[in-house]
């Protein structure tokens, strides 16, 4: 092979590499919303809670979600964010749904949050919810979701969301 030859398929191939690495894959953004906050376990060194989340796959192909990055707010306060490593698949065109198990000691380090959850059994919280769904599709990489609403607490013990609204930022 001459250099020239030698030196032409150099170039193609690393043209051809840089621009797969440059390509991502579109979709639309999912929805995801927090449906409920079950507290599974109260004592005085640390507080257990489950948020459920539903999520909305407008797709028209399935989602299968690697990791959730999230953040939640209650009332303007921040009460869990993280990382959860937990797999599951949003089927095309249709809902699903996941959980994330949250230990918390608000007695030590958010007292006012624990006001806050505690107001909750008589009024509406408002809540934020951010984050990432980490999708397992070639190119496509972590889509980004928020939404806000409001959340009525049962009791201490079982939550349950109504969404106030659905703005989602992609």
């Amino acid at each position: 092979m001459t250099k020239y030859a030698k030196s032409g398929l150099l170039l193609l191939v690393t043209l051809v590499l840089g621009s797969c690495a440059g390509t991502r894959v579109a979709i639309d953004p999912p929805v995801v919303s927090l449906r409920m906050i079950d507290v599974t376990e109260v004592d005085f060194s640390k507080q257990t809670f489950v948020l459920s989340f539903d999520v909305t796959n407008p797709n028209s192909f399935p989602l299968p979600v690697n990791h959730v990055t999230y953040g939640v707010k209650l009332d303007t306060h921040r009460f869990a964010s993280g990382e959860s490593v937990a797999s599951f698949m949003v089927p095309a065109n249709s809902d699903g749904e996941f959980a994330i198990s949250v230990e918390l000691d608000l007695f030590r380090t958010a007292p006012r949050l624990l006001y806050t959850v505690r107001d909750g059994t008589t009024r509406d919280l408002s809540y934020e919810l951010s984050g990432e769904l980490g999708i397992d599709i070639p190119f496509v990489g972590s889509v980004p979701f928020e939404y806000n609403g409001e959340i009525r607490l049962q009791s201490l013990f079982v939550t349950r969301a109504t969404n106030r609204n659905a703005d989602q930022t992609p």
